[in-house]
């Protein structure tokens, strides 16, 4: 019994803080989990940033709207689920995935929450579990599940190493050569073979 558990951004779609410090003109919010391995200290950052310019999930959801899937992702993601069960594991939060779902014929996600004032200001968030993509795959193995992973960055390589297989998507430099031996691929084509190859 095989699931793939695939990260979101970076991976199926581009990554929404991009979109936003490109929308909003906000240079510093481009930052994301490729470069801080840190997720609490990343969001609380951001959070920072928010508040000073008085920008709140309104602004954020109008950009996301915005965003679709990585050309090829619904058609990789279609065709996987078809051979075996999938489950997305994003640090994202309910309240920036739905749309995007949409988009994505709508996958199951395992996500997280923000916690937002009634003016629309994110006041915090809240995370599933700590560590919440390694915890979950562990948790998805003591109930009978292989798992195969792949993702593109830091807060990935738990729920990567942990898994019967996993693979880098879409990464940087760094990180590909941080962790020589995980497989890297470029493609959804190599990504779905490569999966193929584990379930074998």
């Amino acid at each position: 019994m095989y699931i793939v558990c695939l990260d979101l951004e970076g991976v199926l779609v581009p990554e929404i803080w991009i979109a936003f410090a490109e929308a909003s003109g906000i240079p510093e919010l481009k930052r994301t989990t490729r470069d801080e391995p840190d997720y609490d200290k990343l969001m609380n950052w951001r959070l920072g940033i928010l508040k000073e310019h008085g920008l709140g999930l309104k602004e954020i959801q109008e950009t996301i709207a915005k965003i679709d899937p990585i050309p090829g992702a619904k058609e990789f993601l279609d065709e996987l689920r078809s051979l075996t069960q999938v489950i997305i594991i994003s640090d994202t939060f309910e309240q920036f995935a739905k749309p995007l779902m949409e988009k994505l014929g709508w996958p199951t996600i395992f996500c997280n929450s923000l916690e937002v004032a009634e003016n629309g200001e994110i006041t915090g968030f809240k995370m599933r579990v700590e560590n919440s993509k390694y915890t979950t795959v562990k948790a998805l193995q003591s109930i009978g599940y292989e798992t195969i992973a792949s993702g593109d960055s830091y807060n990935d390589l738990g729920m990567i190493k942990a898994s019967k297989a996993g693979f880098l998507f879409k990464s940087t430099d760094t990180i590909k050569a941080d962790n020589p031996e995980l497989a890297a691929y470029e493609t959804y084509d190599e990504l779905l073979e490569a999966i193929k190859k584990a379930m074998d």
